[in-house]
């Protein structure tokens, strides 16, 4: 089966010698405390074309060992040009992200320590760290008592996770074990979301074997939140039709325009029908933290399940989600698998996280998220969270003031749905939206800031997600001049 094994360089084995990895870890923090300190002088968003990274880098790997210092300029010369800085104080797209000093520094320890944190035995303190941190953001989110939890990657994951312990409840169906029905007249599950949620909710369905027909999506009202009237007919008619509907997600701040869903009465219906609900709080959950908002968690009481990232608002280095679940047992029969090699004997007395969802090997996350906590404590979080909901109000008001600009959606955080529209045109949607189209790429293709956009309502909307740890009051009104600047020179063009 095998050949004879080649000849071995024996002065070619082993890692890295510890004073060359010490002398590279001073230049490479260097470079990441002079890259923070200039990063303003980099274009937010990436010019690169298609393609042209891939072109200068090599067909293959290198067949001989290369100087640090060679792979470090190519680095710089290759892929900084490639990127766009997600860490940049004018990055205002997507769900604006950043990563702080101090979860920085966890991450480096995580990546040395390199453990996999599947099992208890595997290390104690990794799983006994991350049940003192999730018990600390419970309090700190003001979560019902109840609730225990774990670490994912993306909030994607978590939610399928809670999709896949909603479908294991279902009465006299078995699915973990028997699979699927095949019989003509099986109930065909279904589960419900606003026509606002994020796109993981289709996947899953996919994922998890219901399928997108089965995914019913509640339309929203004017303010777009989920109607809770129009969700109690659709289970009525999912009922009267044979269906088995088992699950509701709810949201705490969408994707578009993060609106915040009526948890409370969506947590009623749930309640009344037997449905799992679970709410996603990726990104509005985080502001929970501030005393003002901590009304977010009303109807949280009804709740089965809910995750939050705290990389999208708390500047914890990307990757690192909050899973929160109220029936641990549950969740643990939907999941678990244990074969011999994963049995010992500690088990029955600890948590083994690799029991509680899709993924076996698990990183030590939990230890930058305790770095982030402490470094900055309570009061530190809730005065930069605090401050970007500020500088949100702040732009919302530099576009009310300008006549030829509207806001499209209620901001009830720190992201501005906005569009260009001329008081004196007279212009139909897709005038608008090719308008604003322009508008968005003049102003991406400065290089100095980076917005994106969405469809309300079928109506093209420009996005302003403030977000960033580094983001400051000259950056808003700098950004919304140039904005203002660009949407004047199409006018006059």
């Amino acid at each position: 089966m095998f050949n004879e094994l080649g000849p071995i360089d024996r002065s070619n084995l082993g890692d890295m010698p510890v004073e060359e990895f010490r002398h590279h870890g001073h230049d490479f923090i260097d470079w990441i405390c002079d890259y923070f300190s200039e990063i303003e002088s980099y274009p937010v968003l990436s010019s690169s074309e298609p393609g042209a990274i891939k072109r200068r880098l090599p067909g293959a790997a290198p067949e001989k060992s290369m100087e640090m210092e060679k792979i470090f300029a190519d680095f710089i010369e290759i892929i900084i040009p490639g990127l766009t800085h997600w860490n940049h104080p004018n990055f205002y797209a997507y769900f604006s992200i950043s990563s702080s000093g101090p979860s920085i520094l966890g991450e480096l320890l995580i990546a040395a320590l390199n453990i996999n944190a599947m099992l208890w035995k595997t290390s104690p303190a990794a799983t006994e760290l991350e049940e003192t941190v999730l018990e600390w953001m419970r309090k700190l989110l003001h979560l019902p008592e109840g609730f225990l939890g774990m670490m994912v990657d993306f909030a994607s994951v978590a939610t399928l996770c809670a999709l896949i312990a909603a479908r294991e409840k279902v009465k006299d169906l078995n699915i973990r074990v028997k699979g699927f029905p095949r019989t003509e007249n099986a109930p065909s599950l279904c589960f419900y979301c606003s026509d606002q949620t994020h796109s993981s909710i289709d996947k899953a369905a996919i994922i998890i074997g219901v399928g997108l027909e089965n995914l019913r999506k509640i339309e929203s009202d004017k303010d777009f939140r989920m109607r809770t009237d129009l969700l109690e007919e659709r289970i009525k008619e999912d009922l009267k039709n044979g269906h088995k509907p088992f699950a509701v997600v709810a949201t705490i701040g969408t994707t578009s325009t993060t609106s915040i869903d009526p948890i409370p009465e969506i947590g009623k219906i749930c309640r009344k029908y037997n449905l799992w609900l679970h709410v996603d709080g990726a990104y509005g959950g985080n502001a929970s933290i501030l005393p003002e908002y901590s009304g977010l968690m009303d109807g949280l009481e009804y709740a089965d399940s809910y995750v939050i990232n705290p990389y999208k608002w708390m500047s914890m280095t990307i990757d690192g989600s909050l899973f929160y679940f109220r029936d641990p047992d549950f969740v643990e029969h939907a999941f678990s698998i244990v074969p011999e090699y994963l049995k010992t004997v500690e088990s029955q007395h600890v948590t083994d996280y690799m029991n509680y969802g899709i993924q076996l090997g698990r990183r030590f996350r939990a230890l930058k998220l305790w770095f982030l906590l402490q470094y900055f404590g309570r009061d530190g979080i809730v005065n930069r969270i605090r401050e970007t909901v500020r500088l949100g109000r702040l732009f919302q008001s530099l576009v009310e003031e300008n006549p030829d600009f509207e806001i499209m959606a209620p901001a009830p955080f720190s992201v501005v749905c906005f569009r260009f529209n001329p008081r004196n045109e007279t212009l139909d949607e897709a005038k608008l939206e090719k308008l604003n189209v322009r508008l968005m790429d003049e102003v991406n293709n400065t290089g100095k800031i980076f917005i994106e956009h969405t469809k309300l309502k079928g109506r093209y909307t420009l996005r302003f997600a403030i977000g960033n740890i580094r983001t400051a009051e000259r950056h808003i009104r700098s950004a919304w001049k140039l904005i203002a600047d660009c949407a004047e020179k199409l006018v006059h063009d």
